[in-house]
């Protein structure tokens, strides 16, 4: 049949610049976070195994990194303490000089405003039995004396010049009770990133040695079921109630349907994080010559945002930011 087909989508990809032109979904530096660990007392940094590429931070490392995301535009820095001591009730997580609050004075000196600066806002770094939260006399995270501690802590962040914390425990009414804390502490441009959405995933395991865990049993009485989903945007509705002012779904490939559903169903930015074994399987692979390395993190990244991420955490951030830029 003469001029059949009549419609020919491939026209819009006939060039590069022809795809650029049209594409749907933007990744660009300032749309990603790099998640950093600095290990207290360390003399030099010290590789994680399962996450090729990925250290715990020395402070000075972690300087250098901070200063480096800031040149490349990225939208902030997550991080994360590895103390060097813990106890029952992470009371390093608290302490104005313990290894996290030192890290944003360090991130913060060095970076001013150029980058924001966030904090990981949980107990499982700090506790000796590697659980979110504080245990009552049965060895249960006992939810409301938990929250003191939050809030607590989420001051000390605050004070040290963190311009985002994110609660992370899934401990029901935290980002209430660090709102409340914050505000009374004049903090009130203090912003808070929700982890609401956080399910109990095999794929964090890499993270447990990056933070050196202690954990002790398995996290299903406060993380969700991967099974659910409606549960999901009530954790976010719940959140938002209490005042946060950006919420996250983590992990991110696992559950992209839930970072579309999450996008559709709030009018605040969305971040979902690309979690350790997201990374370690994509790394595992290209080590082994399966796929193309720099090829699969671009388009794992462009997954999450075409999902509706505005934000992703993600380790790749540096790396990322260089390939966009070869573009």
């Amino acid at each position: 049949m003469a001029g059949f087909p009549d419609v020919r989508p491939r026209r819009l990809r006939s060039s590069a610049a022809m795809r650029r032109l049209v594409s749907e979904t933007t990744l660009e530096p300032r749309q990603l976070i790099l998640p950093m660990f600095i290990r207290e007392g360390a003399r030099e940094p010290i590789a994680i195994s399962s996450m090729p590429g990925v250290v715990q931070h020395t402070r000075d490392t972690a300087r250098k990194a901070v200063a480096e995301a800031a040149q490349l535009g990225l939208g902030g820095v997550m991080l994360f303490g590895v103390p060097a001591e813990k106890d029952e009730v992470g009371s390093g997580a608290v302490d104005p000089d313990g290894i996290l609050n030192v890290a944003i004075r360090d991130a913060v000196s060095e970076a001013g405003d150029d980058i924001l600066v966030m904090a990981d806002l949980c107990l499982d770094e700090f506790t000796s039995h590697g659980h979110c939260g504080v245990l009552d006399s049965s060895g249960r995270v006992d939810n409301d004396a938990t929250l003191a501690i939050y809030a607590e802590m989420g001051v000390a962040q605050a004070s040290a010049g963190a311009h985002v914390v994110g609660p992370s425990g899934m401990m029901d009414g935290q980002v209430g009770a660090i709102r409340t804390a914050l505000d009374a502490a004049g903090h009130l441009d203090t912003v808070i990133l929700a982890y609401a959405v956080k399910y109990a995933s095999a794929f964090f395991g890499p993270f447990r040695e990056a933070v050196d865990s202690s954990l002790e049993g398995d996290r299903n009485t406060y993380q969700q079921d991967p099974g659910n989903a409606r549960e999901a945007l009530r954790e976010v509705d719940l959140d938002l109630a209490e005042g946060a002012d950006l919420v996250m779904v983590k992990p991110a490939l696992a559950y992209l349907d839930i970072i579309r559903q999450v996008r559709d169903h709030v009018d605040v930015p969305v971040a979902a994080y690309n979690i350790s074994g997201e990374y370690a399987m994509v790394e595992a692979a290209a080590a082994n010559g399966w796929i193309d390395r720099e090829r699969a993190i671009l388009e794992t990244l462009t997954s999450i945002r075409r999902a509706g991420a505005d934000t992703i955490l993600t380790y790749w951030a540096p790396e990322a930011a260089h390939l966009l830029a070869r573009r």
